[in-house]
Formats: C-alpha cells, sequence, structure tokens
C-alpha cells in the first residue's frame, strides 16, 4: 500500500486524510472523516487533487486566456477567480469578483472578458485576468433572460461561431412552459439578436462542441417521482438547429408522459445515449487535452451530480463516454465520490484545464478537484 503525506492533497495512493486527498490508480481511497472513514475511486493511472476549498455552493467554471480558473455560486451569490502561479497543481491566490449577486451559477470567458448569469440578465467584466484585484463595474450585454421568479437552471459558453449560447431549463418537474424555458439559445452579444437552436429541454447546465465536427452535444435530467429507474437522464445531440428534444411530452427514448399529450405534427428527437434515471449529468465537456492516454482524447466527459429522491443512491462520478462512429458505445467511471450509500462530493461540472488535466467542481463541499493522469512506473516488488 502506498502512502503520501502532501498537505494540501486529498491523499493518494490507497489512503488519503481529509486534508489532502490523492488517488492513483484504480484503488479505493480511504478518508479519515471525524469518526467514519470513507472512499473515493480513481481509475487506474489518475490522480485527483484538492484544488481549492471553502468556495460555497460552487456550481459551474470557465478558464480564462491566461489560465484564471473562475468558479460561480448559486445560493451565495458569489464570483471567484482562482490563480495557481507557481503551477503547482494548487490553487495559491483567489480573489473575489463579485459578491450579493442573484444566482451567478452560469459563467463564460470570451475575448479577455468574464460572463456572468445574475437575476434576469448576463453581465460582463472587461480585461477581468488584468483586474481581479479591482475588477471594472460589470457592463450589462443582456437583459431577456426569464425572470428569477420562477426556479429554473441556466447555464452557457461561448460556441464556435462567436455566438454566447445560453440554456434555460423548464421552471418545474414537468409541464408546458412557454418560451425560452426549456431551450438553448444563441445570443450574438454585441447585437442582443438571439436564435433558439434546441427546443424541448427540462433542465440542461451541461453542453459542449465536439472537437471535429462542431455539433451540439448535452446533457438533460429526466424528471422526477416517477420511479427508481425511469426515467432515463439522457445525452443528446444537436444535428438540425430548432430540433424538439421531447420535453415535457416524452421523456428519453420511450417513456410517455400522462399528464401532457404530444401534439400530433410535432417531431421529437430522441436521445443519443440513455444514462440511468437519476444519475443527474449536470457537466458535460469534451476532453481536449494531452495529457490523458489515447483513448480518453476528444471523448465526452460528464459530472453526474447524484440522486436526491432514490430509494438508493446512484450518480456521484465522472463518467467517460466512449463515441465511435459519432455513437456513444460505452460509460466508464473515471471518479466516483459514492462510498456505499455516502457521497463524499457531489460533482458539478468537469472542464478541460490548460495543462491537459481537468477541473471538477462539488457543490456538497465548496471545492474544486484536479483530474489528472500519472500513471506510476511499474513497481518491481522483492521475491
Amino acid at each position: 500500500m502506498q502512502y503520501f503525506n502532501l498537505r494540501s492533497y486529498l491523499h493518494i495512493g490507497n489512503r488519503f486524510t481529509l486534508a489532502g486527498m490523492f488517488l492513483l490508480g484504480l484503488f479505493p481511497a480511504s478518508i479519515a472523516l471525524a469518526s467514519q472513514s470513507v472512499m473515493i475511486t480513481v481509475t487506474k493511472g489518475f490522480g485527483l487533487s484538492l484544488y481549492a476549498s471553502d468556495l460555497g455552493d460552487v456550481k459551474q467554471m470557465t478558464v480564462g486566456d491566461n489560465g484564471t480558473l473562475f468558479v460561480g455560486s448559486q445560493k451565495s451569490g458569489t464570483v471567484y477567480a482562482l490563480v495557481d502561479s507557481d503551477q503547482n497543481g494548487q490553487v495559491d491566490k483567489r480573489y473575489l469578483i463579485a459578491r450579493g449577486l442573484e444566482y451567478p451559477e452560469a459563467l463564460a470567458f470570451h475575448d479577455g472578458a468574464l460572463y456572468v448569469t445574475e437575476e434576469d440578465r448576463i453581465i460582463r467584466f472587461e480585461e477581468i485576468e488584468s483586474r481581479l484585484r479591482r475588477p471594472s463595474r460589470a457592463r450589462e450585454v443582456y437583459s431577456n433572460l426569464p425572470n428569477l421568479d420562477k426556479k429554473y437552471t441556466r447555464s452557457m459558453r461561448f460556441g464556435p461561431d462567436g455566438r454566447l449560447y445560453v440554456s434555460i431549463g423548464s421552471p418545474c418537474n414537468v409541464c408546458e412552459a412557454s418560451s425560452p424555458f426549456g431551450s438553448i439559445v444563441a445570443i450574438n452579444v454585441d447585437t442582443g439578436a438571439s436564435e433558439q437552436v434546441a427546443l424541448g429541454l427540462r433542465s440542461v447546465t451541461g453542453f459542449d462542441w465536439a472537437p471535429d465536427d462542431k455539433k451540439l452535444w448535452f446533457a438533460d435530467l429526466g424528471r422526477n417521482w416517477m420511479g427508481d429507474n425511469i426515467p432515463a437522464d439522457e445525452i443528446n445531440r444537436v444535428d438540425i438547429k430548432g430540433s424538439h428534444f421531447g420535453f415535457p411530452y416524452l421523456h428519453g427514448t420511450d417513456v410517455v408522459e400522462p399528464a401532457y399529450d404530444k401534439p400530433k405534427n410535432l417531431n421529437v428527437i430522441v436521445p443519443e445515449f440513455e444514462l440511468p434515471a437519476h444519475v443527474a449529468p449536470t457537466g458535460l465537456s469534451f476532453y481536449r487535452g494531452q495529457q490523458f492516454p489515447e483513448r480518453y482524447q476528444h471523448k465526452i466527459f460528464v459530472a453526474e451530480n447524484g440522486s436526491w429522491n432514490r430509494s438508493s443512491k446512484v450518480g456521484y462520478q465522472i463518467v467517460m463516454l466512449d463515441i465511435k462512429n459519432n455513437n456513444i458505445n460505452q460509460r466508464e467511471t473515471v471518479v466516483s465520490f459514492l462510498d456505499g450509500e455516502f457521497p463524499v462530493a457531489r460533482p458539478f461540472d468537469v472542464i478541460n484545464a490548460p495543462d491537459g488535466a481537468m477541473y471538477i467542481s462539488d457543490d456538497l463541499k465548496g471545492n474544486v478537484y484536479r483530474l489528472f493522469y500519472n500513471a506510476p512506473e511499474q513497481s518491481q516488488e522483492s521475491n
């Protein structure tokens, strides 16, 4: 059994301490947590470190041109900038960019500026990486998001076409909501012109474009209260702009909603891949780095935030979806934060890091983890 005693890392090898966490190999790692011991599992060759902590209910993340990691919260109303100035895999400088915002969970970075959702609008912090100590006053760039009087999810990323794509979830477990609820909208931030590129969504906070053909993929959470095993959570792909993906009339591939009848002329696009019900895929990114082995490159990584209304827990992990011939054919667990029925963390977002690692946000403990690949040399055992 291999032990490390690195102060700022969740200890790796086979065992952890709470102060530092690390795993190399598909080994269960034991973390001393008060009087109990809990386990995290990481696939062989990968390591997991604690990159930053005490960030509130951290949700979505984005990375600046200079490598600054920006993290947004939901209820705590804060946006932080995190800097690893000595590049040792751990944050040594943090800056409070904004506080007192209304649900600034969605972030995006483009052309030197940080974009943040706030109330019913999107605001922008100009030249943010050169002004981390004293950010400029935020400027409103879009004001047509739905009001926050109804609870709904949202996320955003800049697409290959230079437009800002914003997902706007449905404000309900299941309902026929008015536009723009339940859609992904592409916005020209210079003119304010917008276009709905996907409809019939329930709760999308993870989406990204395939590196090869630039098709938009997204994860959608299925409705609740239909049982432990239905309906499936979904992985979808937008082949035609304006396609409808079924909510609230059809869940997954074939679960018909009893409360609402599908309009006769509505063409529904079924999922490219079904995930188990209630795993809650909140984050989705294609891996674009070179650090991970070739079999992981250009594949989809998904943060499964985990179940909350199921008789036994599922999710609470990072999975890789293997794609061949533009179809998903396999789902593999890379990191599991679930020890039996005990969630050690709830991963919300997973994004690429500049050095080829990946960042994982945890909205349970307010942490950001760094997932990296560092296959240990083959051990030589004495006879």
